[in-house]
């Protein structure tokens, strides 16, 4: 405080000074308050997938055990086949508060199916059953591991924010009030 010369110059400097630091603080703070919303509906939504998760996943493989009944040991047929992916998935960015999120997408590229003719002796309704199960376990997946990465970085984002609130409101601004004290003096 005493390496500050008590000048009305240093006066309207430091009154700027606490203006400007008081305004970052309230847009911290609005920030701060929008992240914990997105923070707590991103939990919430990663709650509800993880519990419906459980339920899909026990079907699939279910509906599998019931299709190995029905149609005989399919698997080597299957992996026979030419291996060209029908479900891609698509990176993209949601802009939060200024925080970028990663978002993927589930989207098909139109392949064909080459195992159109498994289950032909038997168990073809059970094989697409299978298909169909499985293609929803893995757009609940896509869209859970969408959730959790955004939510990771939306905790780091969460953090560093809140930090700099704290910072502000403990020792940048009470500095610059102190500073304004001595100058008052």
């Amino acid at each position: 405080m005493s390496e500050v010369p008590p000048t009305r110059m240093n006066e309207q400097v430091f009154k700027s000074k606490k203006k400007a630091a008081e305004s970052g603080h309230k847009l911290l703070k609005k920030k701060a308050d929008a992240l914990k919303v997105k923070f707590r509906d991103y939990a919430k939504s990663i709650a509800e997938t993880k519990s419906g998760m459980a339920a899909d996943s026990s079907n699939a493989f279910f509906s599998l055990t019931q299709a190995e009944y029905a149609a005989g040991n399919f698997k080597q047929k299957v992996s026979e086949g030419s291996m060209t992916a029908r479900v891609r998935v698509g990176a993209g960015i949601d802009n939060v508060a200024g925080v970028k999120l990663p978002v993927f997408s589930y989207y098909e590229t139109g392949a064909a199916t080459d195992n159109a003719s498994l289950g032909l002796a038997g168990g073809g309704k059970k094989i697409a059953a299978v298909r169909e199960k499985y293609t929803a376990l893995l757009q609940n997946l896509i869209k859970l591991a969408s959730l959790q990465t955004s939510f990771v970085t939306l905790d780091e984002a969460m953090k560093v924010t809140n930090r700099r609130v704290n910072a502000l409101e403990n020792v940048t601004i009470p500095k610059i009030e102190g500073v304004l004290d001595y100058i008052a003096r």
